[in-house]
């Protein structure tokens, strides 16, 4: 699982990102609001960790960025700011969970694994368009520069990740987690199997799109003319 940690005290974020990546998590840290919004809109995680006073954009900011943009990743607010009021604050910005500082580890941990096991429900336009494509999700039709095509539930779920999150690269547990499930038992060939399927899709249509496989962390939508497979 791939988590962006967010957190101004310098000793705390060193901390926090220590103990997560004993746990296992790839983490991704930074202490300042205008990066940590940076690095939320530029890729993709399994779950945030947002400190509220952070230096040039505060946490609660951020949160309403990224759900301005439509991304659903879940948000964990890390903060001292701890009145019913600034927790109201904190959840109507967009949040899924708020934690008071000083906390301990064991506590958030816990957290973690409660967002987690909640069923993820992606929410898309009725179109999601990009390049050349069309991608209808209520009726699974594909629409490219040659005709169109009907893709089946999961290539569908599939297909509107990839248009959701266009620049960028998702990584495999992410692809397996968000459109099977977090606790599918389902092997890694599956989803290169759906994914070979979508690249036929888009022959067919076709969309100067393609899948590109990145070695060692997952799949990405691209234009072909930049070299893809």
């Amino acid at each position: 699982m791939r988590i962006l940690l967010v957190e101004d005290e310098i000793d705390l974020c060193a901390s926090l990102a220590f103990q997560l990546e004993k746990e296992g998590f790839e983490v991704d840290s930074c202490q300042d609001g205008e990066d940590g919004l940076y690095y939320a809109l530029s890729n993709a995680y399994d779950l945030i960790l947002l400190d509220r006073m952070l230096p040039h954009i505060e946490g609660a900011e951020i949160v309403r960025a990224i759900r301005k943009k439509e991304l659903d990743t879940p948000v964990i607010l890390l903060t001292a700011l701890g009145t019913l009021e600034d927790k109201i604050t904190g959840l109507d910005s967009g949040a899924d969970d708020y934690i008071v500082k000083p906390f301990a580890f064991e506590e958030l941990m816990a957290r973690i694994r409660s967002i987690t096991r909640r069923p993820r429900t992606m929410h898309f336009s009725n179109v999601l368009s990009m390049g050349d494509i069309e991608f209808k999700p209520d009726e699974l039709t594909l629409h490219g520069p040659d005709g169109s095509c009907t893709l089946s539930k999961k290539e569908g779920a599939l297909f509107a990740l990839f248009c959701h999150n266009s620049s960028q690269t998702l990584t495999r547990d992410m692809l397996l987690s968000r459109v099977w499930g977090p606790d599918a038992d389902i092997e890694d060939g599956n989803l290169d199997n759906y994914i070979h399927f979508l690249r036929r899709r888009l022959k067919t249509v076709k969309s100067c799109y393609t899948l590109k496989a990145i070695r060692g962390v997952g799949y990405r939508i691209e234009p072909a003319e930049k070299g893809l497979e």
